[in-house]
């Protein structure tokens, strides 16, 4: 977390912006075609042709909300803003009880075919279908019954993880830290679910943020958000599904490439107090 009292670390991706996939490889949508872009941890703007032509792909990045997804398929589809949102009550997706009818965590991230018989409500029948035959496999399921969750709970867990994690590496011990302060108790305290309350991606949370008045505010409220906060990629759900063994319960990014996971309060405070005097020179 980014602030100036001891918070925890978190990321995330600016507001209609496209984060590419920390692995590297991600597919932009250009001029109809699919063209592969090769970076890190760089935003670039979702790029769609100018004329009227659909394009023939749709890509939807890691750890996108859904309404990002949401005006995405309205832009690849020429349609009005707002009318994919529009479509999800009747679209008759595939979501489990516990959703509630939130697609939020099951607009999985791919490449998506287009067609002209593409409608809102087929491409998003797609991405939940195709997020049900992820979520299926039994290492899935089995690491749900081992972490005594429910799919849709890990589900959620791999979301935060997505949001929180600044490289596929440090994914398992954020995942530790989620479950290990769940078995002691303890407010999870995440930043990332914090900006999910107030629409945003930010690294700093104040004080103020964190008194929203929200069920995704994980400072002032025990156990899971409600429903996820974002489409988590492969690696956050393996991580969420199998977390290494340790004792992790605070974690800070000081600065790029160093985030630091502890059991300890006051190293936690020190390592947070470090980051707030690297703030203050960037």
């Amino acid at each position: 977390m980014q602030t100036k009292t001891p918070r925890w670390g978190t990321r995330g991706t600016r507001r209609g912006r496209t984060r590419l996939a920390r692995r590297g490889r991600i597919a932009l949508i250009a001029g109809g075609a699919v063209v592969a872009a090769t970076a890190v941890a760089v935003a670039v703007p979702l790029l769609l042709p100018d004329d009227d032509a659909r394009p023939e792909t749709l890509t939807i990045p890691e750890g996108w909300r859904a309404g990002q997804v949401y005006k995405a398929v309205d832009e690849a589809l020429r349609v009005p803003a707002g009318t994919t949102q529009r479509a999800v009550p009747e679209a008759g997706l595939k979501l489990p009880v516990e959703a509630g009818g939130n697609p939020e965590g099951y607009l999985f991230p791919a490449t998506y075919p287009l067609s002209s018989r593409s409608t809102p409500a087929s491409v998003l029948s797609y991405m939940v279908n195709t997020a049900n035959q992820k979520y299926g496999r039994g290492s899935v399921t089995a690491g749900a019954d081992r972490n005594a969750m429910s799919v849709y709970q890990t589900v959620t867990i791999a979301s935060m993880i997505e949001a929180e994690a600044g490289s596929e590496r440090e994914m398992g011990k954020v995942a530790r830290v989620i479950y290990n302060r769940l078995d002691q108790g303890m407010p999870l305290q995440m930043d990332s679910t914090v900006n999910y309350a107030l629409n945003r991606s930010t690294l700093i949370t104040s004080d103020r943020d964190t008194k929203v008045d929200s069920p995704y505010n994980t400072y002032a409220r025990m156990g899971l958000p409600p429903t996820p906060i974002g489409n988590p990629s492969d690696e956050a759900l393996r991580a969420a599904a199998r977390p290494p063994a340790g004792d992790w319960l605070y974690f800070v990014t000081v600065k790029p490439g160093d985030t630091r996971f502890t059991a300890n309060y006051e190293e936690h405070q020190r390592n947070v107090r470090e980051f707030n005097e690297v703030s203050k020179r960037s």
